[in-house]
């Protein structure tokens, strides 16, 4: 069977999914399709002209080097289609966005033939996806003195592929849709447990929120043909959770407008909108398209006679609506003045926020890439032409106060700032370009980030990143036929682009499926990095990092560059002492619910959190920075001691070692790189030439927040409060409560240690409790199941160097075996200990789930709605989240324990040790060491 054959098999079974065929993007496929268009006889002909013209991925892809080639041989006459005229194969050839395209249109611009080369320079000038090869042709061509290279230069230089675009609309009508009351999580829009079809678009689309909803989006379309479709948040933020450029995608899909005609089901320009405004990393992710993020305020709070809040029954401020976003609702958007008027008119909410020149750029580029590359191609031309590039892009915003010391967060930006003047000082609110020194890539969001890749004609990392990597651990639970078919194929993409990947395209090492954000904390090996990761959970205890979308991640593997604001920071300091029966986790819940008690609303929202947390090491600071993507912050910084910070780069050092003795080692050598930037820093700390990263003594904060480990009594769970009555406060990760609150009544079907928030001494919590419970009781038996998963292989081999892992082997009823793994999910559970293979496992949620209607109480950081436990017909699930030993001892017991029996189970155990960093470092190490 001929490969066409196989694609209109494909096709018939689309048909049944209610699909179209699926985008080519294999080049022997396009080959054939060619094959039937020249062949006028075929009776496949017609359908192929339409694959080929309408159906053919654009950039990098196989496909998109036969299409280009063939467009190039009718420019050039050696090949006649009659429906496809030398001016409509330039006219497709501009819409193939970079690489084979653009190296055609090189080949005819500096040609021979004068007609031809002036045709395909007018296209020239309106790509901006040039890479070095590209750019270094047209520089070689001027110096010979070519007049068409000459003229490309100058409409660079002109930045002409921006100015000469259409400016947005002055006025934007809308339709409202509210998809939920409360927090959206990302997973509503693009749900974890579809996470493998997220490359094939229109597939993909039919899991955003429902059926229903789709078909309600639908007729408001025909109802409202001159509005776009606004989704709307009510109550609540829009985008918690991650960036999930998926979940932008499929809203795109719905209410976008198409990017291209010639390129399917990639449409751009989405508005989305929240009473609270949008999750930050979210928003990144809707400007990569070119969308509008509105922050509608159209709740606030009650205000009584004194001027003060009013509050019900339950303490919570009483709210009260300032203007309605019903589904249905007609309002208007004027960009001119930046403005939320009704339809009649009245002015509702200020959009300035929405509309900054440099969002305003993204929405006429059609997306932040545009932009990004356009710059860097005007800068190239000026310094090729010998000139000073005239002012196009909006500038670069700067603030710069004075008298006014630096955050550590701006500390950082202003290290790794480009095109800012070298003594330019940069404070919170500039908007700025930075070098990006690690990046991430996960294997739910990595097939996306390869399709980035190949849209904007990359090839090759950029050498300004000094570590990526490729991870393999959301799918790691369960090595089932999608798991099979997407992640070999993303390795040996990613491993060819230049990253270390967790699995080997060549087999010379054990595939390894260690959470991602583990792996980025141990090889960043300098506090002044700055990191991006394809996950919202990319928060490391050294420099800076920042979740990302798969499109920013793509761009930062490309350019080795990010542009954002520098955020500003809220100041968390601690004081008191950590009582001995609570765990650290404790103290990671505590803060977020000492924060709100002390400023009543959430002041880490979109900010930085500088976390003044030096005593612990980078294993154990990184459960504090991880749980912030749930606080809502932009991100985290640790302010760690000299001494600590030399010891998490030792052990970061030992690990990144480790790596290279398995195998690991990429042929560009990055991982040794990495060590030896590694071994420079302590060199620079122990000498005194760059101590540990610190803020200014008169560094500028948004706020401050005081933790007082005094009130830290007894341990506290995040509770999802699926029955509150008040929709919008439920599956927040603001209801934080006591052990005791349950009143050891809290029925637990179901344990869960695992996760990014866990370390080594997680595990070694878990052991040390089943020896004391033996002991006291002679065995341990579990009343509910209990599944832990180690972050990483290391730790379980260090456990079993330990000893630990033998007392887990005796309780568990199932063992990972990475010689036969699971190929299909468990959907039933038994009260054993479950040892499951490192990786994301239940909190992941797209493969291991717990039983519809369980409640489950989890280390891990999602408790979203049908995330960990879907809702069964009769109850709501619900995803507990507490420390490790308060999750032992409830799947022991099978429900929640009193506070005197959590604490004879954890006497003698070596809890993880803090104390604030005002204190002299700790003298003996826990175990967690």
């Amino acid at each position: 069977m001929s490969l066409y054959d196989e694609y209109l098999a494909e096709i018939e079974n689309r048909k049944e999914q209610g699909l179209n065929p699926k985008p080519i993007d294999d080049g022997a496929l396009l080959n054939e399709v060619i094959a039937h268009i020249q062949g006028s006889a075929s009776g496949h002909r017609a359908d192929c002209l339409q694959f080929f013209i309408y159906n053919t991925l654009p950039g990098t892809t196989s496909a998109a080097g036969e299409k280009a080639r063939f467009l190039k041989a009718i420019v050039l006459g050696e090949a006649t289609v009659d429906e496809i005229t030398p001016a409509f194969a330039f006219e497709l050839l501009s819409h193939m966005k970079g690489g084979p395209s653009v190296e055609v249109l090189l080949d005819l611009a500096l040609g021979a033939d004068k007609g031809i080369a002036s045709q395909a320079a007018d296209v020239l000038k309106t790509q901006v996806f040039l890479y070095e090869a590209d750019t270094d042709r047209i520089k070689a061509a001027y110096e010979a003195g070519n007049a068409v290279a000459a003229d490309l230069l100058d409409s660079y230089v002109k930045a002409e592929f921006f100015t000469t675009l259409p400016d947005i609309d002055e006025e934007i009508e809308v339709v409202t849709y509210v998809a939920a009351e409360g927090d959206i999580s990302t997973d509503l829009l693009s749900p974890g447990n579809q996470a493998h079809s997220r490359a094939d678009r229109e597939l993909h689309g039919k899991c955003l929120i429902s059926e229903e909803a789709q078909k309600e989006i639908e007729a408001l379309k025909l109802k409202h043909p001159n509005a776009r479709v606004m989704l709307v948040a009510e109550k609540g933020t829009m985008g918690v959770g991650s960036s999930r450029m998926s979940g932008v995608n499929n809203v795109a899909l719905w209410t976008g407008k198409q990017a291209s005609p010639y390129v399917p089901f990639i449409n751009v320009a989405p508005v989305v909108a929240g009473t609270n405004g949008i999750s930050p990393i979210f928003l990144t992710t809707v400007g990569v398209t070119g969308g509008i993020g509105v922050d509608l305020k159209n709740w606030g709070k009650k205000i009584g006679e004194d001027g003060q809040p009013i509050l019900n029954n339950d303490g919570n401020p009483v709210l009260e609506q300032k203007y309605s976003v019903e589904t249905g609702t007609v309002l208007k958007i004027d960009t001119k003045k930046k403005k939320l008027f009704s339809v009649e008119g009245e002015e509702l909410v200020d959009m300035e926020g929405s509309f900054t020149p440099q969002k305003m750029e993204f929405m006429k580029a059609g997306g932040s890439y545009a932009i990004v590359f356009g710059k860097k191609l005007q800068t190239f031309a000026a310094e090729t032409l010998g000139i000073e590039a005239p002012r196009v892009f909006a500038p670069s915003k700067e603030i710069s106060n004075d008298d006014q010391g630096l955050t550590a967060v701006e500390k950082i930006f202003n290290a790794n700032a480009l095109g800012v003047a070298p003594d330019k000082v940069l404070h919170a609110g500039s908007d700025v370009r930075v070098r990006v020194n690690i990046v991430g890539s996960q294997d739910t969001t990595g097939p996306m980030t390869a399709q980035e890749l190949e849209a904007m004609a990359a090839t090759v990392l950029s050498p300004a990143v000094d570590g990526a990597y490729q991870s393999g651990c959301h799918t790691a639970s369960v090595w089932d036929a999608k798991a099979q078919a997407n992640t070999p194929k993303l390795m040996a993409f990613m491993n060819k682009f230049g990253l270390v990947t967790g699995r080997d395209p060549k087999g010379v090492y054990h595939a390894m499926t260690d959470v991602i954000h583990k792996v980025l904390n141990d090889i960043t090996v300098d506090d002044w990095a700055i990191i991006i990761g394809g996950d919202s959970h990319t928060r490391m205890s050294k420099g800076v990092a920042f979740g990302a979308d798969s499109g920013t991640v793509a761009l930062a593997l490309a350019t080795g560059e990010a542009s954002m604001p520098i955020p500003e920071s809220v100041k968390v300091t601690f004081k008191g002492k950590m009582a001995d029966h609570m765990d650290f986790r404790d103290v990671v819940h505590a803060t977020q619910a000492q924060m709100l008690a002390q400023h009543g609303d959430n002041v880490f929202q979109g900010r930085i959190i500088e976390v003044h947390i030096g005593t612990l090491l980078a294993d154990q600071a990184f459960t504090f920075t991880d749980w912030t993507a749930e606080m809502k912050a932009k991100a985290s910084i640790c302010i760690s001691n000299d001494d600590t910070l030399i010891q998490s780069l030792e052990l970061a050092k030992h690990r990144i070692q480790i790596m290279i003795d398995k195998g690991m080692e990429h042929e560009n050598g990055m991982l040794q790189k990495l060590t030896d930037i590694a071994e420079a820093r302590i060199a620079q700390i122990k000498s005194g030439e760059k101590p540990a990263l610190t803020p200014d003594d008169n560094a500028k904060y948004f706020a401050e927040v005081v933790v007082d480990l005094d009130e830290i009594v007894e341990p506290m769970i995040a509770d999802p409060d699926v029955n509150n009555i008040d929709v919008s406060k439920r599956y927040t990760h603001d209801t934080i409560r006591p052990i005791s609150y349950y009143g050891a009544e809290k029925k637990v079907d179901l344990g869960f240690v695992g996760s990014c928030m866990v370390h080594k001494g997680d595990i070694k919590i878990v052991a040390q409790m089943l020896r004391n419970l033996e002991a006291a009781h002679g065995e341990v038996a579990f009343k509910a199941p209990l599944v832990v998963a180690a972050p990483t292989y290391n730790i379980i081999d260090e456990l079993k160097e330990e000893g630990d892992w033998e007392i887990l082997q005796k309780y568990c009823g199932f063992e990972f075996d990475d010689a036969a793994p699971k190929v299909t999910a468990r959907t039933e559970y038994e009260n054993i200990l479950y040892l499951e293979r490192p990786g994301c496992n239940l909190c992941m949620g797209n493969q291991e789930k717990a039983a519809k209607g369980d409640t489950v109480l989890a280390t891990s950081t999602r408790l979203f709605q049908g995330r960990v436990v879907a809702d069964s017909e009769t109850k709501k699930g619900e995803s507990l989240l507490g420390s490790t030993p308060v999750v032992v001892l409830s799947a022991i017991l099978g429900r929640t324990p009193t506070l005197e029996e959590y604490k004879l189970a954890v006497e003698g155990i070596d809890l993880t040790k803090f104390a604030p960093p005002v204190q002299k470092p700790l003298g003996g190490l826990s175990v967690h060491f």
